[in-house]
């Protein structure tokens, strides 16, 4: 059954380790340091095996964009491995360019000589309890929600009756539930991702 397999998919959602402040070092770190890092800490993440968390070519191009500050003597801070994996997270939904606009000020503080150590360390440890807390919501709400009648029984839904009598007639009723599955979680993360552009859009400057 779908749902079995679903929820056994949701529950892996929880199944990792959050790469905690005080366990991002605090020395300076080469390219392929911070590479490593970010590979073995975020991998969990990946959508497939093959895929590339960070590559050295994405970190030059974060640079270039303005994402982050120039490394000195090629090494990396603290506070570029925060950002960089915090862009991982956003770069998800977000454009770079809307990145960009939204560590503008932070960055651009940074290269003029300021201290956001403070700042960072703040906005990072704020993010893993808004990671933590938003994954056992959604692992909740999703359980309900991939109950038959709290998906297809939508008002007005004349249009699914036929719909799954085909399927069911073919052995594969489960494919209409799947499909509203997926649209249920694509139009609201539209509706997230469509405010938080809105909220930059008017709050971030170039």
């Amino acid at each position: 059954m779908y749902k079995d397999e679903l929820e056994k998919l949701i529950q892996g959602f929880g199944n990792f380790t959050q790469l905690k402040l005080e366990n991002i070092p605090d020395i300076d770190l080469y390219m392929d340091q911070v590479t490593t890092l970010i590979e073995e800490k975020l991998a969990h993440l990946k959508r497939t095996e093959g895929e590339s968390t960070l590559t050295k070519t994405m970190i030059n191009n974060y640079t270039k964009s303005g994402i982050l500050m120039p490394p000195k003597k090629k090494k990396y801070s603290k506070q570029h491995i925060i950002l960089i994996v915090l862009t991982y997270y956003l770069k998800q939904i977000l454009s770079i360019g809307d990145i960009q606009k939204l560590f503008s000020p932070i960055v651009t503080s940074i290269i003029n000589g300021e201290d956001c150590r403070e700042e960072l360390n703040s906005i990072y440890k704020s993010f893993l309890k808004i990671e933590k807390s938003e994954i056992e919501s959604f692992i909740k709400n999703f359980e309900h929600k991939i109950k038959l009648e709290d998906i297809l029984e939508i008002e007005g839904n004349d249009e699914k009756g036929a719909f799954e009598n085909k399927f069911q007639l073919e052995g594969e009723k489960d494919i209409v539930d799947l499909i509203l599955v997926v649209i249920m979680l694509i139009v609201k993360a539209n509706m997230e991702k469509r405010m938080a552009e809105k909220i930059i859009d008017n709050f971030f400057t170039k």
